[in-house]
C-alpha cells in the first residue's frame, strides 16, 4: 500500500472516529435532556406573586428546605446537570446555530455546520427572502415556519 493512500486512510479514520464521539455525546445529551427534572422556584406553589414569575431563583434561607436539598421537595440546579462539553450548546439535530439579520449574512453560513435563527428583529418581507435564499443554498432555518 502506497503512503499517500495509508495517509488518506489514516485521516478517514480519524475523522469517522470524531463523528462517532459527536454522536455519542449527542445521544448522551438527548437522554440527560428528557432525564431533567423541571427546575420550578421554591414555595411557587404557595404564593400568587411567585406562580406569576415561574422562574427558577437559588433558595438562599438558613433554613430553607429545598436548600437542604431534603426528601419531598423540588430539585435544585446543580452542575451535575450540564451536558457534555462538545454537544453544549448545539441545536438538537448536531448543528451549530447562528442568527442572521439579512441575506449578506446567510451567504457566510456553512450548510453542513450550521443551523440558521432567522432573528426576530427581522420584518416579514426580509424573513420571506431569508428564507427562499436558504432553501436555494441548502441551509436549514430552524425559525423558517410555512411563509416565502
Amino acid at each position: 500500500m502506497s503512503n499517500e493512500l495509508r495517509e488518506a486512510l489514516n485521516k478517514r479514520a480519524q475523522v469517522l472516529k470524531e463523528i462517532r464521539k459527536k454522536r455519542k455525546a449527542m445521544k448522551k445529551a438527548v437522554e440527560l435532556r428528557n432525564d431533567l427534572p423541571e427546575f420550578i422556584r421554591y414555595h411557587w406553589w404557595r404564593y400568587f406573586r411567585l406562580e406569576r414569575g415561574y422562574k427558577w431563583r437559588k433558595p438562599k434561607g438558613n433554613d430553607n428546605k429545598s436548600r437542604l436539598q431534603l426528601k419531598g421537595y423540588p430539585p435544585i440546579v446543580k452542575v451535575g446537570y450540564r451536558t457534555p462539553k462538545e454537544v453544549r450548546g448545539l441545536h438538537p439535530s448536531g448543528l451549530e446555530p447562528v442568527i442572521v439579520h439579512n441575506v449578506k449574512e446567510l451567504e457566510k453560513v456553512d450548510k453542513e455546520k450550521h443551523i440558521v435563527y432567522i432573528a426576530s428583529s427581522v420584518g416579514k418581507k426580509k424573513r420571506a427572502e431569508i428564507i427562499r435564499r436558504a432553501q436555494e443554498l441548502g441551509v436549514r432555518v430552524a425559525n423558517g415556519g410555512v411563509e416565502a
